[in-house]
């Protein structure tokens, strides 16, 4: 079986407070987007292993034991002992380290395709619950629907927002940002709060409304650490972007155009440009 984890923006983050579990609450919009991974998964009919993992597409740093994709396996694994021995093969299309939840997206597809192909018959809220720990993100893609989070992510609210007809312009420039790094460099700020209002109520106002209600708290100390972030952004606005942001901790940016815009975006050669039309 195959599937095509897909990959997230967030509209709006908001770092409210640190957890006394060393995790931070915070507040966001995911919205899904159709960027994607695909994943495959069969059964080892002459198993040596348990897992043989192969992938291709954009490398993947460190050892594959790591890998979001064989811990989920292994996590379910030790809950379903008669799980058979695998073979999965992992394409990676969406930019790594970027802020788009691509490790998530394929963590979660996995424990959902393990457990629709092995009938292990989990419901939606133990599937969210195994996939919270694998990471924060994870749950989302459960859900893979536009929520409104808060939390560590993981309490979400669907939302009747749809951006249905926009286009999409993802920028990401190969710099890679560390999650950690990037919220220790909010422990010593006062809190950031980008934007003003209710997020949940700010995102439903018009799209050209939200650069000046909606903000990334992150944008100020990963831009300060990679100036040419903020020209991307900068850029996107200059070609006409209704709302331009950065997602996640970075470092990708995103901007969301009219459908009939053709924004002319010129970057370096090396920078991952997508068009998308949502």
């Amino acid at each position: 079986m195959v599937v095509f984890p897909n990959c997230k923006i967030n509209i709006g983050l908001r770092i409210l407070d640190k957890r006394p579990d060393g995790f931070h609450n915070l507040e966001t919009i995911f919205y899904p987007i159709p960027l994607k991974d695909s994943l495959e998964i069969i059964r080892d009919t002459s198993p040596q292993q348990e897992i043989i993992f192969s992938q291709s597409g954009n490398q993947i740093d460190g050892v594959p034991a790591d890998n979001l994709c064989i811990k989920a396996y292994r996590l379910l694994k030790k809950d379903f002992p008669q799980l058979p021995a695998i073979q999965m093969h992992l394409h990676k299309a969406i930019p790594l380290g970027a802020g788009l939840g691509g490790g998530s997206a394929d963590a979660a597809f996995a424990i959902k395709l393990l457990n629709e192909k092995f009938q292990l018959n989990l419901s939606p809220n133990q599937l969210i619950s195994y996939s919270l720990q694998l990471g924060s993100d994870c749950p989302f893609f459960i859900i893979n629907k536009p929520c409104y989070a808060t939390g560590r992510g993981e309490i979400m609210q669907p939302l009747t927002i749809s951006l249905s007809g926009y286009q999409l312009v993802l920028i990401n420039p190969g710099i890679q940002v560390n999650t950690g790094w990037a919220f220790s460099q909010l422990k010593n700020r006062a809190a950031i709060n980008s934007g003003t209002g209710s997020l949940h109520e700010s995102i439903y106002q018009p799209i050209q409304n939200w650069r000046n209600t909606i903000g990334n708290d992150f944008e100020i100390p990963v831009f300060e650490a990679h100036p040419s972030l903020q020209k991307i952004k900068e850029e996107l606005y200059l070609q006409g972007a209704l709302y331009a942001a950065m997602s996640g901790s970075g470092s990708t940016i995103y901007g969301l155009f009219n459908k009939k815009d053709n924004p002319q975006i010129n970057m370096p050669a090396g920078y991952f440009v997508k068009n998308l039309l949502l």
